[in-house]
Order: structure tokens, then C-alpha cells, then sequence
């Protein structure tokens, strides 16, 4: 429920719903008997609302129908479901059921790419790329770090001289400034000697 909640929205926002949510709807069978006027009425400060209730609906009826209210340790069944993608799919591996899961949003893509372990711009390309190079006991836990590096050092504008693997960056490599020598140092302008009180 709080990953669809999440698109195109803060953690800090969903965090302050899914509360009451969880309280009202501890589960599959009780979520697919809501309306979707009640769910919006919850869920509008997260955006996109409208979109969201009939994902968290559908989803819960095809629960209910398909699985016995379960939710299932498959990716192509996760998929399957209303307002579930890859990224969704790989946080409820990862997080909510302890099976590999690599979920890829943009700041594992933006991370990725700019330290030279992934190429591209196709979340699910580079998803598979980080897969082939990790093993799967390490995925979710990349995902994380990388996630949170994106967040707070390699933001769109990066703070390259707060990170910590910088030496290993391809972009920081790239784009470092180069040290001058000390014959390369520019001078500063001279300062004017004073005589006689005037310049």
C-alpha cells in the first residue's frame, strides 16, 4: 500500500497516512471493501489520489481473488497487479517479504551511472546491469546506500567533496578540478606601496 502511495510523493507525506490506513485496512480483505470515495478522502494529500484508489483497490480485489488475500513472492505476479511496477515489485521483495529485490529510482540511476558501476538511462537496463555485478544477498542494501547518497551527496548538484568514494567516481574523475603545481599557482594582483601618505 505505501509504496503505490509513494509515487510522485514524500516519504515524509505518506508516512503521515499510511498510520490510519494500516489501522482501517490491516489487510487485503478489508481494503478491497472500502470505496473509493472513503480511500480518497485518506490518501489526497498524497497526490495523484485519484489514480492511487483505484490502483489500491484494484489491487486488493485481485489479492482477494487470485492469491487468498496474500501477497505474492513473485515478480510477474507482483507486476500483475494494479499500480504495481518493477520499482513497487523489488521494495516488497526487498523490504516487506526478505527475497532479492533491487528497486532502481532515479537517484540509484542518477548515483549508478555517475560512478561508472551502471550505464544508461532505462531503470529496468540498469537494474539488471547492478544484478549481473552484485550478489543477491546485497541488492536491496545497494539500492538503499544508493538511495540515500542520492539524497544527500549526489544530488543533481553533487557535493563531490563530501563524498566518500569519490577517488573511485567516474564523474568526480571527469570533472575534478585539476591541483595547480606551485609554479602553476596564479599570482594575486600587487599591492601598491604607500609613500608619503599617498598612493
Amino acid at each position: 500500500m505505501a509504496t503505490i502511495l509513494s509515487a510522485q510523493s514524500t516519504d515524509a507525506r505518506v508516512n503521515l497516512v499510511t498510520p490510519a490506513l494500516f489501522e482501517r485496512y490491516p489487510n487485503a480483505k478489508a481494503l478491497a471493501r472500502a470505496t473509493t470515495a472513503d480511500l480518497e478522502r485518506q490518501i489526497v494529500s498524497t497526490g495523484f489520489f485519484r489514480q492511487k484508489s483505484r490502483s489500491l483497490l484494484g489491487m486488493a480485489h485481485q489479492l482477494v481473488a487470485e492469491h487468498g488475500g496474500e501477497v505474492p513472492a513473485d515478480m510477474e505476479l507482483l507486476t500483475a497487479l494494479p499500480g504495481v511496477g518493477r520499482k513497487t515489485a523489488n521494495v516488497v521483495l526487498g523490504h516487506a517479504l526478505g527475497m532479492p529485490g533491487l528497486p532502481v529510482d532515479r537517484h540509484v540511476l542518477r548515483v549508478s551511472n555517475r560512478i561508472g558501476i551502471a550505464s544508461g538511462d532505462d531503470p529496468g537496463k540498469v537494474e539488471a546491469q547492478l544484478c549481473r555485478a552484485l550478489p543477491q544477498e546485497m541488492w536491496t542494501l545497494a539500492s538503499d546506500v544508493q538511495i540515500l547518497h542520492g539524497r544527500r551527496i549526489c544530488k543533481p548538484k553533487p557535493l563531490c567533496p563530501r563524498c566518500s568514494v569519490r577517488k573511485d567516481c567516474e564523474y568526480y574523475q571527469r570533472n575534478a578540478p585539476a591541483k595547480a603545481g606551485p609554479h602553476e599557482r596564479k599570482a594575486g594582483p600587487r599591492k601598491k606601496q604607500v609613500r608619503g601618505g599617498r598612493l
